[in-house]
């Protein structure tokens, strides 16, 4: 059986802590890399992937200086080369290289805002930086948005593209940050025009992320895009989608009339189910046939009531097809849902099922079968 993968030991192991020592000895005289290691390996088995980040800034910061200022002068000269501005996508940096963005939020929050924050914006082009820019936020809310609000204008697009990510409102693992939406989206005016698709990414996710506590603001936003033309129209729309996948999945009717469908399109639909019994393991095998007197683009996804061990439901909404529909002409769409009885992240149980098709948002045929052992 192959062993399981862990991401935390992918990312944090004798080569990689090996590599961020080697680094710290280059850059700061009298560093003792073996000693960094013995410590830092020692400590990684009983943590987790991102307590593992803390505690290598643990490691670090006890041959360090204890004034800040030189201790930012110290992890700026160990720092590796930048990340490679010309890849221009997906080149988010190495875990290790988190500990200066650690170090500037515990030594030079309070005290030392304007060196940290320089510090974070040399850091985040070797390593993101948005789980420790938001403690600036929270910290010092006006100065860090008006840094920010600069940054927007940055020629490093990690730069720019951490003013985006560092303000989430849900950012994955990160601390909350209280800013209102009215301090948000002036950034994003900024940064939405971008012409790289690593910066516009954080932006649709922003905008998602926003979507889940304030719609009508992002929907207005995104209006407000599409009349500047300032975005090139190809890449406005594939931000529109991005950013508008929750309220899709929900079938929210204004963002159905942002994305060019009509929520109460006349279609008619059929779902027929090859079988309404389903062995663990095995898929759904499905065929969804629409109709429409009129020519009319749709957006089809399909919703499973799942059973639960605890007697309720829950529900998935998954992607079928965005297509246009001809008018008198049926529209076979079909589709094999596997059911994995392996997955840890969603657990299936067997059950009675129900299977519904959305179009354009709205619920428009469903049929039950039942998921056995």
């Amino acid at each position: 059986m192959a062993e399981k993968f862990s991401l935390k030991d992918h990312l944090f192991n004798a080569q990689t802590v090996g590599q961020l020592a080697a680094e710290f000895a280059a850059g700061v005289s009298g560093f003792d890399a073996a000693a960094f290691m013995a410590q830092a390996m020692a400590g990684l088995p009983e943590r987790e992937l991102m307590a593992r980040m803390e505690w290598l800034a643990d490691c670090i910061a006890v041959q360090l200086a204890d004034d800040f200022p030189t201790m930012a002068v110290q992890l700026e000269a160990s720092m590796p080369p930048r990340l490679d501005p010309d890849r221009q996508d997906g080149d988010f940096g190495r875990f290790i290289h988190a500990v200066p963005g650690i170090l500037a939020a515990r030594h030079g929050l309070e005290h030392h805002r304007a060196r940290a924050m320089a510090l974070i914006h040399e850091a985040t082009q070797r390593f993101s930086m948005e789980f420790y820019i938001r403690h600036f936020l929270n910290r010092w809310p006006e100065e860090t948005l008006a840094d920010l609000t600069r940054w927007a204008h940055d020629e490093n697009y990690h730069v720019r593209r951490l003013v985006s990510e560092g303000t989430r409102p849900r950012l994955p693992w990160a601390v909350n940050v209280g800013l209102t939406t009215a301090q948000r989206l002036p950034l994003l005016d900024e940064l939405h025009s971008d012409r790289t698709r690593y910066v516009t990414r954080s932006v649709a996710n922003h905008l998602n992320d926003l979507s889940k506590i304030d719609p009508d603001a992002v929907l207005a936003r995104l209006e407000s895009w599409r009349d500047s033309s300032q975005q090139d129209a190809k890449e406005l729309d594939w931000i529109r989608r991005h950013a508008l996948r929750t309220l899709v999945k929900k079938g929210h009717s204004g963002a159905m009339t942002v994305l060019g469908y009509e929520p109460d399109a006349p279609v008619r639909a059929t779902l027929t189910l090859a079988q309404t019994s389903v062995a663990m393991g095995n898929a759904l095998v499905f065929d969804v046939v629409l109709n429409s007197d009129t020519d009319l683009p749709v957006l089809v996804d399909y919703c499973i009531t799942f059973a639960r061990a605890s007697g309720k439901v829950a529900q998935k909404v998954f992607k079928l097809k965005a297509v246009m529909i001809v008018a008198g002409v049926p529209l076979t769409l079909p589709k094999s849902h596997k059911f994995n009885g392996t997955m840890s992240t969603f657990a299936l149980h067997v059950g009675a099922h129900v299977i519904t098709v959305q179009v354009n948002g709205r619920n428009a045929a469903q049929a039950d079968f039942t998921l056995v052992a």
